[in-house]
């Protein structure tokens, strides 16, 4: 039912005490498994610490690169002066005992108390993997004995063995940690710097050590090691086995009593969002721009389990509703564009999810106000949509990307609650357990043209071309060409997988285009090895030797072996923000 948000976020009046969400004191379901999860891989983490120690103060102590370790702490020893002493003990303080617990418990509780809504994921987040780390840490220096290099040592030596080096691990699983939630979390253009330097802490910690005598270089390298699989343990325990739920939280939006206050009038604007990305205070902002641009008393629809948003748009220009405003993620904005489809009613793409590639592909700005701003202020202009269909899957619309193999295999492994807790960065972690996806054959027809027959890692029908963390996977793709593009990744080997990222990460020019329907190579003429394909079409029939993972717009969809797509020239109308602007 539509609903319009309040003029103030308060509490229900009269009713009892305003609840603030998420504040609920009861123990999340599925804990117990997941910390029995992270206790296990904990155990084959300090396992594996151990040996690496054994093995570099045992059989390999006399096999190279060990038997010049030496080397380096003495190097460092000749190049001591006053004020790279003090550097240096500037860094080695950063991953000091008390300073690790102090920033470790005033970041938890920044975490807990400033945002309106708690995130206690990552404040357990970044809590457990410091403290499994040092765990880890006493395991090894109790189990490998190793003494400090034989240099005049700047700090008093503790009475612990040089492997690890402490202070490296712990800076670690804390500022990488912090590194990590900065990217999921911080929507501002200087997450990226701050991140960086938050990654170089730890590396410059190692060095004050080295610089300071208090450790070999495979001290410092296994301290890097161990921060870095504490949080790589935690991180995926939390965010992407999904094992953990979410502790219900009571709703603070308006009273269902007086949620249709406001009537809708023909000519109106709706707001279709989805609720678990979307807060009330987003909402209010909104709200407050939408007043800003002459739409009054605008209808805030939300989608729901069972329809993400096709049937609400649809009800919606029943009703008479001449511009559609869809906050929410690229499944959200998918579901409302296939019901938009050859409407000619505009719609305004406010992104509010994790992935949000259709609004990173069209220039918009990722803040949800500012995106409705720029667009508002903007003019209408027609996008390409792609119709798809295939066995099990009921025909639709597609606006950013579809596909098969390793990337739809990601996504089935990232949790929604993962998502909403770290933001993309869920994905790279889900992908550590679906790089072993097996290589699929396939036949691809594109148009007319012959039949050709592949294997693939993945493929990919785009309408768009660059993905999270600004990497373009189709350069030449565009959504108001009147084409979709493929991408067919085959990768063979470690030699074949450094060639397709240096393919992907060096791109190609903007104003070409990838190979057509016209030049494109039949099996056996040329095509085994080479890592990655690009073709371009109108319509594309693929078809699968077995069943395969398959994703919509970042959605996993069932498995299958079938995807029939072709392309919808125009057929969706997006206001966009004028050139220049």
């Amino acid at each position: 039912m539509p609903t319009a948000v309040p003029e103030r976020a308060t509490g229900a009046t009269g009713e009892g005490p305003d609840v603030r969400p998420g504040r609920s004191s009861a123990l999340p379901r599925g804990t117990g498994r997941t910390a029995a999860r992270i206790g296990a891989l904990t155990v084959c983490q300090a396992a594996l610490m151990v040996g690496f120690g054994l093995l570099i103060t045992g059989p390999a102590r006399h096999v190279w690169p060990l038997t010049v370790e030496d080397n380096v702490n003495e190097g460092f020893e000749r190049i001591r002066t006053g004020p790279l002493t003090t550097l240096s003990y500037l860094g080695s303080e950063a991953g000091n005992t008390l300073t690790v617990i102090a920033v470790t418990l005033l970041a938890c509780v920044a975490l807990l108390l400033v945002p309106r809504l708690p995130m206690w994921r990552q404040a357990v987040f970044l809590a457990v993997a410091v403290s499994l780390q040092s765990l880890v840490f006493l395991a090894v220096t109790e189990s490998v004995d190793r003494t400090r290099p034989d240099v005049q040592r700047v700090d008093d030596s503790p009475p612990t063995s040089s492997y690890t080096s402490g202070h490296t691990g712990a800076a670690t699983a804390l500022y990488a940690g912090l590194a990590v939630l900065v990217l999921a979390r911080v929507r501002r253009p200087w997450r990226w710097p701050l991140a960086g330097l938050l990654f170089l802490v730890p590396l410059a910690v190692g060095v004050a050590r080295l610089y300071r005598g208090m450790h070999h270089p495979t001290d410092v390298i296994g301290g890097l090691a161990n921060g870095a699989l504490s949080l790589l343990i935690v991180g995926r325990a939390l965010f992407t086995d999904g094992s953990v739920a979410a502790v219900p939280s009571p709703r603070t939006g308006p009273d269902d009593a007086t949620a249709g206050a406001r009537e809708r009038e023909p000519g109106s604007t709706a707001v279709i969002f989805n609720p678990t990305v979307t807060g009330e205070a987003a909402l209010e902002k909104l709200r407050r721009v939408l007043e800003q641009h002459g739409h009054r008393a605008p209808a805030f629809i939300e989608t729901t389990a069972d329809d993400p948003g096709t049937g609400q748009a649809a009800g919606a220009v029943r009703d008479g509703a001449t511009l559609i405003v869809v906050c929410g993620g690229d499944g959200t904005v998918r579901a409302a564009a296939d019901a938009l489809a050859g409407s000619g009613v505009p719609l305004v793409v406010v992104p509010c999810g994790t992935g949000n590639l259709l609004a990173r592909n069209l220039g918009l700005p990722l803040n949800p106000s500012a995106a409705l701003d720029a667009a508002l202020s903007g003019a209408p202009r027609r996008l390409d949509l792609g119709h798809i269909e295939g066995d099990g899957l009921a025909p639709t619309h597609f606006a950013a990307m579809s596909g098969a193999g390793l990337d739809a295999a990601m996504l089935e492994h990232t949790d929604d609650r993962a998502k909403s807790a770290v933001g993309w960065p869920a994905y790279v972690l889900a992908t550590v357990a679906t790089l072993r996806t097996p290589r699929m054959r396939l036949t691809v027809r594109l148009d007319d043209a012959p039949v050709l027959h592949r294997t693939a890692r993945m493929v990919l029908l785009a309408n768009v071309g660059t993905v999270q963390g600004g990497l373009t996977l189709l350069p030449a793709a565009r959504p108001d060409d009147g084409l979709l593009d493929l991408l067919i990744l085959d990768p063979r080997g470690p030699g074949g997988w450094m060639r397709a990222v240096g393919v992907l990460m060096r791109g190609r020019s903007r104003n070409s285009r990838p190979a057509t329907v016209d030049h494109l190579v039949p099996e056996g003429t040329g095509t085994k090895g080479v890592p990655v394909e690009f073709l371009t079409f109108r319509r594309a029939e693929l078809t699968f030797a077995a069943p395969q993972s398959r994703e919509l717009d970042g959605d996993p969809v069932s498995h299958g072996r079938r995807l029939t797509a072709e392309v919808r020239p125009g057929a969706l109308t997006v206001l966009l923000p004028t050139r220049g602007k």
